[in-house]
């Protein structure tokens, strides 16, 4: 492995069907007053708001509530929710959702006790908190992003068609607990659940194609690949399957809990493709990644192409045998896009509602990174989003 790093994950994990019990563990370790956020109320609908709410009073807090948080929450709804926030004086925020609720507490509470603006602090200069963080608790009903085991947030400004991530280095940031019942997740639309799934798998991809020493982080990478492969399968036919939602509930986390990155570069400009689409269409994240994702890695793999030999042998079994390097990694992307049609997934931005006239302003909207195997260019930007129409 090449490269020094740092590792702490202080994000406690309670795992498995009836996990919810443990919120009355966790509770009495923080404040009276609580701020449950939450989306547009499917959590009313199969009961997981009631036995919250049931929990929360049996611990005597008192609640307030911020709801309608959506699938890529908006600065301005940050602010609204600041407001409810601070006048309730909250001591701990318990967001019950998917990852973009996760998001967006994570983005509330670092801004609750912050006297500038946080779209400004935050996301255009990437700055620290220099405030006190307000704790955070996650009860996931949807898996995908990693959210409620790392300290990233990912807020949309409509007016600007920015979308922007910030993955903040105090671990303070980081959920303190995460609930993980894999039940909850099973009343998801099946858009909504393969949709994460990609999530998940890109999540993967954009640590792993980066670097090119003999890495530990690259075998693990390569091993929930095939997990997350094998259970989208079964899951797929079967949504209501235990096993395989439990396994990719607890990939999900695994992907993006900063375990994978030790001692690494890491890519993330399909994230960055990805999110200027959700900017322009306020699509599904998983499925703009997924509607970029190929352009870019075959614009990509000459300049990795033994990582991408690597992955079409490692993860989708391709045979080398009597082949060039090129026609094993093109292999492994044919195998990699039969089995993202398998699915369901979106495969071009058109079908989200992206058009030829907003490609100059998506590649405006996209930042460029640094970490994977070629750094793109504006000219690159444009003809990925081409191809990607």
């Amino acid at each position: 492995m090449l490269g020094n790093f740092s590792y702490c994950n202080p994000t406690r994990l309670y795992f498995g069907e009836g996990a919810i019990e443990n919120l009355n563990a966790e509770l009495p370790k923080y404040g009276k007053n609580v701020v449950l956020i939450y989306g547009g109320g499917s959590i009313k609908k199969n009961g997981i708001y009631d036995k919250v709410v049931e929990i929360l009073a049996k611990n005597g807090k008192n609640v307030a509530e911020i709801s309608g948080v959506m699938p890529n929450p908006t600065i301005e709804k940050v602010y609204e929710g600041l407001e409810i926030a601070r006048k309730h004086k909250a001591d701990l925020l318990l967001a019950v959702g998917g990852g973009s609720v996760c998001d967006y507490a994570k983005a509330i509470a670092v801004s609750v006790h912050c006297d500038e603006d946080p779209w400004d602090k935050y996301f255009l200069r990437f700055e620290e908190p220099t405030c006190e963080i307000v704790p955070v608790g996650c009860v996931l009903t949807m898996v995908g992003t990693g959210s409620e085991m790392n300290a990233g947030s990912v807020i949309t400004n409509r007016a600007s068609k920015l979308k922007i991530g910030h993955v903040f280095t105090d671990a303070a940031v980081m959920p303190r607990f995460s609930v993980l019942d894999p039940t909850y997740t099973f009343t998801l639309p099946h858009y909504q659940m393969v949709a994460g799934i990609y999530d998940i798998f890109n999540h993967i991809c954009e640590q792993y194609f980066s670097g090119e020493d003999d890495n530990t982080s690259d075998y693990i990478a390569e091993g929930l690949m095939r997990s997350v492969v094998h259970s989208s399968r079964i899951a797929n036919k079967d949504m209501r399957n235990y096993e395989a939602r439990s396994n990719i509930m607890w990939t999900a986390t695994w992907a993006l809990n900063t375990l994978i990155a030790c001692g690494k570069s890491t890519d993330w400009m399909v994230h960055m493709l990805g999110q200027a689409v959700g900017a322009y269409t306020d699509a599904t994240h998983g499925m703009t990644l997924a509607a970029v994702s190929l352009p870019y890695y075959r614009h990509i793999l000459p300049y990795g192409l033994p990582k991408f030999k690597r992955f079409a042998v490692n993860v989708w079994g391709v045979d080398a045998a009597g082949k060039t390097d090129e026609q094993v990694a093109q292999e492994g992307l044919a195998a990699m896009e039969s089995w993202m049609k398998e699915l369901g997934l979106a495969m071009n931005i058109s079908e989200l509602g992206a058009t030829e006239e907003m490609v100059e302003g998506l590649a405006d909207a996209t930042l460029t990174m640094k970490g994977g195997y070629k750094v793109l260019g504006r000219d690159e930007i444009v003809a990925i989003f081409r191809e990607s129409l």
